[in-house]
């Protein structure tokens, strides 16, 4: 079980670091020649921050970034001299945070049964459902640190039949959202396989059933097809546009087992038209690299390959 620094304690000591070297979301160029902030999540490059930040920015050709892990250590367990070390890595080049991509609610639900994934922790990351309270204050902080207005989340771990627990989850993710609303944060739900949002079709049920603005989806079209779902054009056109804040990019691939991951644009998702329709309806936010894949060997090698399949997508789309 991980054990948290109280967020008092990290703001009073993050004061220290916020002068002239603080990163700030206006000093920064925008991605050029895109309208999405084109991404990557750090730790699919490398858990050393500064050689993540250096392939993104000079290799890949990055402005912005999305962060998880660093230095074997989640984003929420950094404390004030490791969040000025990151920061001064940013500034270095000149690379903007487009959220906090936190664990937020990748627990069992309280009173529920335990989930048969509740041992997927990964990234660092291995809270207990009574210490949900200082995730989430640790995120925003942390999103405040680092100059962004997003936090990621999750809809607790799955289970077989959320029926009876639908209404209090619900609810704890509403109480969240407007937690994150009074400190200017948008809270991004992730539709992910293990947990109790994983497709298209359920992101919109939870969308219409927690109206609050502050919650918005982090679209994972990649999750949604490893559950059988076509996620463009079928769970995509579900999903309220206004409210889709965050976009994941991984690919996969139907094998005999099941789906595995792929590179970007080696796999069955149509991410050409995906990028095309983000394109139509408005969408600005980012579109994240979030490789998983390991096909090439590392974590890097993968990540280049995949990166290089993800950037041919975007152009076949104007994007780029």
């Amino acid at each position: 079980m991980c054990a948290l620094i109280r967020r008092r304690d990290f703001l009073a000591g993050v004061v220290a670091v916020t002068g002239s070297h603080a990163v700030s979301p206006f000093s920064l160029l925008a991605q050029s020649g895109s309208p999405f902030r084109v991404s990557v999540i750090n730790d699919e490059i490398s858990q050393d921050f500064g050689h993540a930040c250096e392939v993104a920015a000079r290799d890949f050709g990055m402005r912005w970034i999305e962060l998880r892990s660093m230095w074997k250590k989640n984003v929420v367990n950094l404390d004030e001299k490791e969040v000025a070390e990151a920061r001064g890595v940013l500034e270095k080049y000149q690379l903007k945070v487009t959220d906090i991509a936190s664990p937020l609610f990748k627990v069992d639900f309280a009173g529920a049964p335990k989930s048969k994934f509740g041992s997927e922790g990964g990234f660092q990351a291995d809270f207990t459902y009574d210490q949900q309270d200082e995730v989430l204050d640790r995120a925003l902080a942390m999103a405040k640190a680092f100059g962004t207005d997003r936090v990621r989340c999750f809809d607790f771990w799955r289970l077989e039949d959320q029926g009876p627990y639908r209404a209090a989850m619900n609810e704890k993710l509403r109480q969240a959202a407007e937690k994150c609303g009074q400190n200017g944060i948008i809270l991004l739900l992730e539709n992910e396989p293990s947990c109790n949002t994983a497709t298209g079709v359920e992101a919109a049920k939870i969308l219409d059933a927690v109206k609050t603005p502050y919650l918005m989806l982090n679209w994972d079209p990649g999750n949604a097809a490893t559950q059988g779902e076509t996620p463009y054009p079928d769970g995509y056109k579900l999903l309220p546009k206004d409210r889709v804040g965050h976009c994941h990019c991984k690919d996969a691939v139907k094998t005999a087992k099941g789906y595995d991951w792929a590179p970007v644009g080696g796999g069955i998702i149509d991410w050409a038209g995906q990028f095309k329709a983000l394109k139509r309806d408005g969408y600005h936010f980012a579109v994240s690299l979030e490789t998983h894949w390991r096909g090439a060997g590392s974590a890097e090698e993968s990540s280049r390959k995949s990166w290089a399949g993800m950037k041919k997508l975007l152009e076949q789309a104007n994007a780029l």
